[in-house]
C-alpha cells in the first residue's frame, strides 16, 4: 500500500494559556510571519464560536527575547497585559533553559526572572501617575479623582480606575464596570477595579477590563491597584491581591512595579483553515 501523503499546513498554530483564571490565546510569529488583524482577535475571542479569551497575545522577534503585541476580546490593542506577560515569559524560560528575559512591548522594555516552582516575577515598569500619562481629559489630581467614589487613576502601559470600597463582592461589577469603562474622564476607556483593604499589605480586588468585561484576575490591574493603595497610605508598596482567580504578589520597588505568580499552558492547537477562510 501507498502512504498517504500528509496534508498541507494551512492552519495556524496557538497556545491557550492562563494566569489565575485570566486566559490568552498566544500566537508564536518568531519563525514564520502571521498577520494577526483585530478581525481575527475578535473570532478567537468569540467563546462559542471561536476559543475564547481574555486577550490575544503574539509574540515576534524583537530588540530583547521576544516583542510581545496585545489584543483585547473587542479586537482592539493594549500597550501591556501583565498575566500574558508572565505566561510568555514561562514559556520562553520553559523552552531556553533563561532564568531571566528582556521582552519589549508598545508599553516599553519589560524584564522577567523565573523564581522557582514555576513561578515567574515581572517587571511592569514605573507607574504613569501623571493625567496626561494614563491619560485622562485633562489636568486634574490623579490620586483624587472627580468622581463617585473618589478613586485613583494609574497608568500601567493601559488606563486604570480603581475604588477602594468596603466589599468589593458587595459590587455589581457587571454594571459598575462599563459604567466607569467608558467615563468621560478616560478618553481611551480605562479598566475599573474595586478593591479592599483586608489587612496589613493585602488586598482583596476584583476587576472588569476595558474591551473584555469581568475577568477572574488581572496583572496590570493588580499592579495598579497595589501602587493605588501605596499612594492612598492604606498599605505599603509590597502586597498581597487575592483576585477572584487567584493571588498576585505585587512590589513596587524603585525599578519598576514587579508582580509574581503562577501561570498555566494549558494546551497546544492549531486553527483549521476552514476558521480562517471564514475570516475573508
Amino acid at each position: 500500500m501507498r502512504a498517504m501523503a500528509e496534508p498541507a499546513d494551512t492552519g495556524l498554530p496557538f497556545m491557550k494559556m492562563h494566569g489565575l483564571g485570566n486566559d490568552f490565546v498566544v500566537v508564536d510569529a518568531r519563525a514564520r510571519d502571521i498577520p494577526v488583524t483585530p478581525a481575527l482577535a475578535r473570532a478567537l475571542g468569540d467563546r462559542h464560536r471561536g476559543v475564547g479569551f481574555d486577550q490575544l497575545a503574539v509574540i515576534s522577534n524583537g530588540a530583547g527575547d521576544a516583542h510581545l503585541t496585545f489584543y483585547n476580546a473587542d479586537g482592539s490593542t493594549s500597550a501591556a497585559c501583565g498575566n500574558a506577560t508572565r505566561c510568555i515569559a514561562r514559556h520562553i524560560m520553559d523552552q531556553t533553559g533563561a532564568k531571566t528575559l528582556h521582552l519589549t512591548t508598545d508599553r516599553g522594555d519589560l524584564y522577567a526572572r523565573d523564581m522557582g516552582d514555576g513561578i515567574t516575577s515581572v517587571n511592569m515598569g514605573a507607574p504613569q501617575l501623571e493625567w496626561d500619562e494614563i491619560p485622562l481629559a485633562h489636568a486634574m489630581d490623579t490620586l483624587h479623582l472627580p468622581i463617585e467614589g473618589d478613586p485613583v487613576a494609574t497608568g500601567m502601559g493601559n488606563p486604570h480606575c480603581t475604588f477602594f470600597v468596603d466589599d468589593v463582592d458587595a459590587i455589581d461589577l457587571a454594571s459598575f464596570g462599563p459604567e466607569h469603562e467608558h467615563h468621560p474622564l478616560y478618553p481611551e476607556r480605562t479598566n475599573v477595579q474595586v478593591a479592599q483593604i483586608v489587612g496589613p499589605n493585602h488586598i482583596r480586588m476584583r476587576v472588569w477590563e476595558r474591551g473584555v468585561g469581568v475577568t477572574l484576575a488581572s496583572g496590570s490591574s493588580s499592579c495598579a491597584t497595589a501602587v493605588a493603595a501605596a499612594r492612598r497610605g492604606l498599605t505599603g508598596r509590597k502586597v498581597r491581591i487575592d483576585l477572584d482567580g487567584g493571588t498576585l504578589h505585587v512590589d513596587w520597588a524603585e525599578d519598576g512595579v514587579w508582580m509574581t505568580g503562577p501561570s498555566t499552558h494549558v494546551f497546544t492547537a492549531t486553527l483549521t483553515a476552514e476558521f480562517l477562510a471564514g475570516l475573508t
